[in-house]
This record gives C-alpha cells, structure tokens and sequence, in this order.
C-alpha cells in the first residue's frame, strides 16, 4: 500500500492520523505507519484495533520519550491483537523500566494483570522491583482478583 499517495502533498499531523483512522488502511498499511517518525503516529497506530501483533511487537522496540513509552506500554498491555507473545514482551519492558528511576509504567502493570494469557505468578514479580509504588501494586493485586 503506497501511504504517500493517501497524504496530501501539504501534511499536517492530523492528515496522519486521519490516514491511522482510514478505513482503507489494512494491516500492511498500519505496519508501514508504526514505522513513522512521529511518535503520535505511532501511538496512534497501537491504539488501533485492526493493529496485528507483529506490528505491536515492532513498536515495543522502537523509540519514544519516556512518557509515551510508558502510554505505549499500557496500549498495547491493552490491545485486543496483543497475544501471549506481545503481552510477555510488555511484561518484560515494563520490568526494565520498574528497575530505572524516573519512569513509572504503572498503569502497563495494571492493564498486564488484567490480562488471562499472563500468569497471577508472572505479572507478580512486578511487586518486588525498586520502581514499584504501593500503588501499582494495590492495582495488580486488584486486577488479578477480578479475574474469572
């Protein structure tokens, strides 16, 4: 799918994200946008259902800002195509970032312990990390408790 020839020759971000939103856009088309260079596009591009897991994977590697990389991470935590796969490589980003200062995945957590295809055992490890707040992990632990 040529993306340049759905843009008008003048862009402004919303042209992008009106392209994210197109319905003519398909699968193809939303794996050549996660490749943008603006990291709204991106974004935009894990928020949308039709976003398969390969593309959700490539996005996890790319490069965003700590504040969209946390965003990012609850997206995708939370993403419908997101299987077991996608889902352990947030679980892993998420513990990376939990060891750093400064960045604070909390609501990725949450959204991981909601999710059937993780383990209780295996979001839990989250608990122990340093960045964890007593916060997130009242939120873990509720997540994992509505669980059927």
């Amino acid at each position: 799918m040529d993306i340049d020839a759905l843009l008008p020759r003048a862009r402004t971000p919303q042209d992008y994200l009106d392209l994210v939103a197109d319905p003519r856009i398909d699968r193809d088309g939303l794996h050549a946008l996660a490749r943008s260079p603006y990291s709204f596009v991106r974004l935009a591009v894990a928020k949308d259902s039709r976003t398969g897991g390969a593309t959700l994977t490539e996005l996890i590697g790319g490069e965003f800002s700590h504040w969209d990389r946390n965003y990012l991470l609850r997206l995708v935590a939370q993403h419908p195509q997101a299987d077991r796969g996608v889902l352990l490589k947030v679980l892993q980003e998420t513990e990376v970032l939990l060891r750093k200062a400064d960045t604070r995945p909390y609501a990725a957590a949450i959204a991981l312990a909601s999710r059937q295809e993780l383990e209780p055992h295996e979001v839990r490890r989250l608990y122990g990390l340093p960045g964890a707040s007593r916060r997130m992990r009242r939120g873990v632990r509720r997540a994992l408790a509505r669980r059927p």
